[in-house]
């Protein structure tokens, strides 16, 4: 039986159809939003997964190409590899949906969210949370919580549930607030610097307006949801966790309060050393169960310092930030550089700029089609001290790439102002928390050192979470280091500059964060962020007056649109013959918009010069220094503007009869000629001898003067 659902959502249909389509999947729906359709296929396997100490949840995102009518780019013409957009919409249905599953899990689940149907007023990956949610709901599968995610946009101090394309366009917040019905999942914002106040408001906003979507999925899971499967749950064996617990828990929590974490490394290093020696032989088969005892005793640790002792492992204040350090310059020949440095998380970026026709050209069901500002994050293993293949980036890289981008394009200077493609990669030297936020911060100096205007430096910091099981006690700590991070319940980055937020990520291993940690994670962010940007303003205050040696120079003119065709030429002909002759980089775009660029300053205003004369208009009566390019028995024909050339007519050579062309000129001469007439094919008719007669009669004018 097909059945179908529709509620209003921010005044446009929000509709789901199950019931007749993918019978073999677990759950199978089709969640519309307007014209905006996704579908979702959530599977799981029959048994637990072995070896494993992970949930194996798999979310993929599909981009069809149909879905807004394109054929896909490229030589085999259908979708391949994921875009970068479709991994991060991926990533963002992951993240909330993950705590929710019952602890100790370990069957393969996989949601696939399929976009068929997108209608830009309403975002598919928006509604691919809500569907993939909802699926899981109704399927058999052991997942329970309602789960709903709407975005947030801010107009003229009013907040907007699903805002349209055009919205968006004018909207100084982008945020995504995924919820349940008590707590707040996740969080996602771009912003153009708004105020903390604003944005602990909206987040609320998005909390209520996710409400009516979570009733409507209790509604249909209560009538059509399948009967839930029980759950094998991995539990410890319990013998050997009480053995291990008893023989390591001192040593665990000795070592887990060393300060120093090199030192606490090689403690925990002899600590399991120990602890398999002395159970090696007796439990066999138990390593994993080992392991996973020894990692309890240091999360319990961690959490009980924090929560019980209100220390932390390093010894700092809840609201203390880790030694800070920047500076720029660091690389002799690249465009702008620049190391950030908060402990002994390190991260080193590299601004290189480039001409307007370098912008990344995007092919995906989204309404962007290119980006101007790329920001490209690396996270090698040498920065952990491991080792392991080296590989292309993977969703964490992405996705940290991705999130520092986010906080400082509001912040990128308009094509107008700065007429360079911008891209910035970060090379994390050294990993121990927070990273990406780092990666905001030596970003902002790289572009600074690059000469980049920005409206204002940023920079980042990621708060923490330890709780109770019960949620009841909560501790809010800044700047979390790797370990806190790893124990810890919460990473609430928040990235932005003295005036105000450009961008968060939220994630979360619980069921949910209260209006209290959120409220409390903001406010501190900022007073951390301010800290930072004083230490960053010590290394550069702004950005340099002008681009690096290295750096190309370019220049931007304005030419009738009408002439683009003059200047490009048939084929190409005429603007590759400026570039082969000048090494220039030369992009138009529609609006007669010219773009040059170069590193040899003097070719780039010869390239300037030589397309100046191009577009330069023809003007009868005046009088031009030409270049004699051809010579007919008829006449010579004489280039007077790059491109543009007329014909002297014999009888027009000179003042006096003349026999043969060659008795006056030859080609390659440069005479003086006076343009006669254009007629209506365009034609330019040109006169040596009226340009000489012209002439004489201004020098005897001179000399009646003197």
């Amino acid at each position: 039986m097909q059945i179908k659902h529709e509620i209003q959502v921010a005044g446009r249909n929000f509709g789901i159809e199950f019931g007749e389509r993918g019978m073999l999947s677990d759950a199978a729906i089709f969640m519309n939003y307007g014209d905006t359709v996704v579908m979702v296929n959530a599977n799981s396997s029959e048994k637990p997964r072995d070896g494993i100490d992970f949930f194996p949840l798999a979310v993929d995102y599909e981009e069809k190409m149909y879905a807004v009518g394109k054929i896909p780019g490229g030589f085999i013409k259908r979708e391949g590899r994921p875009s970068e957009k479709a991994i991060l919409s991926g990533r963002a249905i992951d993240r909330p949906l993950r705590p929710l599953f019952p602890k100790g899990y370990r069957n393969d689940v996989q949601v696939v969210c399929t976009v068929l149907s997108v209608e830009n007023d309403n975002l598919p990956e928006i509604l691919a949370i809500n569907a993939a949610a909802t699926a899981l709901l109704l399927s058999s599968i052991p997942y329970t919580t309602p789960l709903a995610a709407v975005m947030i946009g801010y107009i003229d101090g009013e907040f907007i549930v699903n805002p349209t394309s055009k919205q968006r366009e004018e909207s100084a917040l982008s945020l995504t607030v995924c919820a349940t019905d008590e707590r707040i999942m996740m969080i996602e914002a771009g912003a153009q610097e708004v105020d903390e106040d604003t944005m602990i408001k909206g987040i609320q906003f998005g909390f209520e307006a996710c409400q009516p979507i979570i009733t409507m999925q209790k509604e249909l899971t209560e009538k059509y949801g399948k009967e839930k499967k029980v759950p094998v749950l991995y539990t410890l064996d319990a013998e050997i966790e009480k053995d291990v617990r008893a023989f390591a828990g001192e040593m665990v929590a000795e070592a887990m309060h060393i300060v120093d974490k090199a030192e606490r490394s090689v403690k925990l290093d002899e600590v399991k050393a120990k602890v398999a020696e002395e159970f090696g032989e007796k439990y066999p088969e138990g390593k994993s169960d080992i392991a996973e005892t020894l990692y309890l005793l240091q999360k319990e640790t961690v959490r009980d310092m924090a929560i019980l002792e209100h220390k932390r492992v390093d010894g700092r204040r809840f609201d203390e930030i880790r030694k800070l350090s920047s500076e720029v310059a660091v690389l002799p020949r690249t465009h702008g550089s620049g190391v950030f440095s908060r402990g002994s998380t390190q991260v080193m970026a590299v601004t290189t700029l480039g001409a307007i026709g370098d912008i990344q050209i995007l092919d995906g069901v989204s309404e962007e089609e290119s980006k101007r500002y790329i920001h490209h994050y690396n996270f090698p293993s040498y920065s952990v001290g491991e080792t392991r293949p080296m590989r292309g980036p993977g969703r964490r890289e992405i996705g940290h790439g991705a999130l520092a981008e986010k906080a400082i394009e509001p912040l990128i200077p308009s094509e107008e102002d700065f007429p360079y493609t911008i891209r910035v990669v970060s090379e994390v030297l050294s990993s121990n928390g927070s990273t990406s936020q780092a990666s905001v911060c030596a970003s902002t100096l790289a572009l600074l050192d690059a000469g980049v205007p920005l409206k204002r430096p940023a920079a980042g910091i990621a708060m923490g979470l330890f709780t109770t099981d019960d949620l009841v006690k909560e501790e809010v700590v800044t700047d979390i280091q790797g370990v806190e991070d790893f124990f810890g319940d919460m990473d609430f980055k928040v990235a932005g500059t003295t005036e105000g937020i450009t961008a968060i990520q939220v994630d979360t291993k619980i069921a949910g964060l209260s209006p209290a940690v959120i409220e409390k994670s903001i406010r501190d962010a900022k007073t951390a962020r301010l800290e930072i940007l004083k230490v960053m303003e010590g290394a550069i205050k702004e950005a340099r007056p002008e681009v690096s040696q290295y750096a190309p120079k370019i220049f931007t003119l304005n030419i009738n649109p009408d002439k683009i065709r003059d200047v490009i030429g048939s084929g190409g002909k005429v603007i590759n013959k400026i570039i082969a002759e000048t090494g220039v980089k030369i992009d138009i775009d529609d609006t007669g918009k010219v773009f040059v660029g170069g590193s040899d300053i003097e070719m780039v205003k010869k390239a300037i010069s030589i397309i100046e004369g191009i577009v330069k208009e023809v003007v009868p009566g005046e009088i031009y220094l030409g270049k004699v390019i051809k010579i007919m028995p008829f006449g010579a024909f004489v280039e007077i503007l790059p491109n543009k050339e007329g014909l002297v007519h014999i009888s027009k050579l000179d003042k006096k009869r003349v026999e043969k062309v060659e008795d006056i000129v030859d080609v390659g001469d440069e005479i003086l000629v006076k343009v006669s007439e254009i007629d209506n094919q365009g034609r330019i008719n040109l006169s040596r001898r009226d340009a000489l007669i012209d002439m004489e009669k201004k020098e005897q004018a001179e000399k009646e003067q003197q």
